[in-house]
């Protein structure tokens, strides 16, 4: 097992109803600022609700809403703007893993926007002084996916640039996760979120063994558990077990547990990215289509996990070292498919003649040593492209 430090200070508020803590966990006398999607959160009431609940103790309470998926930099700077002009000293991000992102952009950025470069990269993020503080932020999670509301990450978007940024100053103050909040999501953001939350876990596990064990069982039990309540929870939405079950998944594949001590890959993400900005694609079916492609021809330098992630998470045991391999993948890609999502590129249109241009995107946002050994340069990430066509 590698050396590593673990930090994850984010307190989490799990249950029915918990939007009744907002007024204890948000400071008192706090201008605070809500920030949230599209119109779901006020068709639903939650909007109303949570505002209600921030309005206490003589809370001073504004509203930005429209943050896109993908959040997009032109719509989160007038954000920014919200915030620097009426003295913002609290955010509340209403939503899903964009409103999240976003919201920690808007946090940082309000009031240090020297830390960006000259084309609008964010730069010194990983290493910020100690000194350096966002506007304090918490979240009220509505749909279960990237474990933005546990973790202090956050990807944007501007034209055909994806930024995804990390900082120790941006983990979310609290996190409150009602499943109930999720109900009402459309089948088709839930099953993304599945497969999200499935390929977060992947990325940290099917790399190559270190002794990490203890990170790996916990890995193949939120593995295990999406499988069982991934079709069911897209089906039958109202079922509280079976969306509590997703919804603490979700969180606990990206808090940075899983990855401590342990190699990651990353590499359907970076590539994935790529597909959404070019092509519109939803990420979580990027991922569906890329990760498969990745363990076909990748299958030689991560056997060991593939082999083992046949055997723990799938119960494949028999068979030849390549039919086992072979069977996960299917497996996996079986897995997909029962939550409606597609495992092939051309599904969505993209054509053997826009490899091309997803590739030149990579080489333009330096993606030229992917992997877990930083070795997938990009005539292998031209391989997998043409295998998930």
């Amino acid at each position: 097992m590698f050396d590593f430090e673990f930090y994850n200070p984010t307190h989490i508020v799990f249950g029915k109803n918990k939007i009744t803590q907002l007024d204890k966990l948000v400071p008192a006398k706090a201008t605070a600022l809500i920030t949230y999607g599209g119109g779901s959160a006020k068709r639903s009431g939650l909007l109303d609700r949570v505002k209600g609940e921030l309005e206490q103790s003589g809370r001073n309470v504004l509203e930005f809403g429209g943050i896109p998926s993908n959040p997009r930099f032109d719509v989160l700077m007038e954000a920014v703007n919200v915030v620097r002009e009426n003295k913002v000293d609290f955010i509340l991000a209403l939503g899903g893993g964009s409103v999240m992102d976003g919201t920690k952009f808007i946090s940082f950025v309000s009031y240090h926007e020297e830390y960006f470069g000259k084309e609008r990269e964010l730069i010194h993020l990983v290493n910020l002084p100690t000194a350096v503080a966002p506007v304090p932020f918490g979240t009220v999670v509505t749909m279960p996916a990237t474990g933005s509301e546990m973790n202090n990450g956050f990807v944007i978007s501007d034209g055909e640039d994806k930024l995804p940024c990390f900082s120790p100053a941006l983990f979310p103050k609290f996190s409150i996760l009602d499943p109930e909040n999720t109900f009402t999501l459309p089948a088709r953001q839930v099953a993304n979120g599945v497969v999200d939350a499935f390929e977060h876990v992947v990325e940290q596990y099917v790399t190559y063994p270190v002794e990490g064990r203890f990170q790996d069982r916990v890995a193949e039990g939120i593995l295990q558990t999406l499988i069982e309540v991934g079709e069911t929870t897209v089906k039958n939405p109202q079922d509280y077990d079976a969306r509590a079950n997703l919804v603490w998944c979700t969180t606990m594949a990206l808090n940075g547990l899983i990855s401590a001590g342990v190699p990651q890959d990353w590499t359907a993400h970076m590539i994935g990215h790529e597909l959404t900005a070019l092509f519109g694609i939803d990420h979580g079916r990027t991922l569906a289509c890329v990760q498969p492609a990745i363990w076909k021809v990748r299958r030689e330098q991560k056997k060991a996990k593939l082999l083992q992630y046949a055997e723990r998470v799938w119960n494949i045991v028999n068979g030849s070292d390549d039919e086992r391999i072979d069977a996960a993948i299917t497996r996996t890609e079986a897995f997909f498919a029962s939550l409606g999502v597609e495992t092939r590129l051309s599904a969505h249109g993209v054509k053997a003649a826009d490899i091309d241009r997803v590739i030149a995107n990579l080489e333009k946002h330096g993606m030229t040593a992917l992997s877990e050994t930083r070795d997938l340069d990009l005539d292998v990430s031209r391989k997998i492209l043409e295998t998930a066509l």
